[in-house]
C-alpha cells in the first residue's frame, strides 16, 4: 500500500541548484487541473522489478478522490478515508486497522498524492520530449531535497503534452527496485458517492477491527 504514496528518486540533488522552468510550469498545470476536478477515478498497473532478487510482478490498482476523501485498491489491500479517519483493510489477515488522519504524517496510499507527488519535497529537471502510444509527452524527473531521508532516489514523469495528464511514473528505490505506474482509465468529476468513503463492517464479516 505504501508504494503508491507512493515517491522515489536517484541523482544526487546536488547536481541541480534549481528546478528549471520549464518542467515547473507543466507541473504546475497538472496540479491545477487536479485541483479543479470535484472527483477523479482512476485505474492503473503496478510492476515491480528487482534484478537482485528476480522479482518481476504486476498487480492493478483503482483510486476514488472525492476533495479529502478517497478510496483505494491494490493486490490484497484496500484503504479507505473520510478525512478524519483512515482504515486500511488487509484481505490475507482480514484485519482492518482503523486510525485518526495525520495529514504531517500520512504515508498511506492516496491516490490523490500518486497525482500531486510532485508538489513538495522534491526539485524537478525537463529531460525531453517524446512519443508514447502515438501522443507528444513530456518526460520530466523528480529528485528529493533530502535524499537521506527516504528509500528511494529517482522518479521519471511521463505527461500528456496536450491535456496535463500523468499517463506513467517509474520510480527507483535504493535496494534496485524499479516499480512501474502506468494510469490505464483516468476519469474526471466521476460520480461517487461519500458511502464509499467510510467503512461499513458488513461488507467485510468476519474481520476483525483494529483501532489506534
Amino acid at each position: 500500500m505504501k508504494y503508491l504514496i507512493i515517491a522515489v528518486l536517484f541523482i544526487s540533488t546536488s547536481l541541480f541548484a534549481q528546478s528549471d522552468q520549464k518542467s515547473d510550469q507543466i507541473l504546475d498545470n497538472m496540479s491545477s487541473e487536479i485541483k479543479k476536478m470535484n472527483s477523479f477515478y482512476i485505474e492503473f498497473t503496478m510492476n515491480v522489478k528487482n534484478p537482485a532478487t528476480g522479482e518481476n510482478s504486476n498487480q492493478k490498482g483503482l483510486g476514488y478522490v472525492k476533495g479529502d476523501k478517497y478510496y483505494a485498491s491494490l493486490g490484497q489491500n484496500t484503504l479507505v478515508s473520510n478525512g478524519v479517519k483512515n482504515w486500511t483493510i488487509v484481505k490475507e489477515e482480514k484485519v482492518t486497522y482503523q486510525s485518526d488522519v495525520d495529514l504531517e504524517s500520512d504515508e498511506s496510499m492516496n491516490p490523490k498524492k500518486l497525482m500531486t507527488i510532485w508538489e513538495e519535497g522534491f526539485k524537478n529537471k525537463y529531460d525531453q520530449e517524446i512519443q508514447m502510444n502515438g501522443k507528444k509527452t513530456h518526460q520530466i524527473s523528480l529528485f528529493p531535497l533530502d535524499p537521506s531521508k527516504v528509500n528511494y532516489h529517482t522518479i521519471t514523469l511521463y505527461i500528456e503534452a496536450s491535456n496535463n495528464e500523468l499517463q506513467k511514473a517509474i520510480m527507483k528505490t535504493k535496494d534496485g527496485s524499479t516499480m512501474t505506474y502506468t494510469i490505464d482509465k483516468f476519469e474526471k468529476n466521476s460520480a461517487v458517492t461519500d458511502s464509499k468513503f467510510v467503512y461499513n463492517p458488513k461488507n467485510f464479516p468476519g474481520y476483525q477491527l483494529i483501532r489506534d
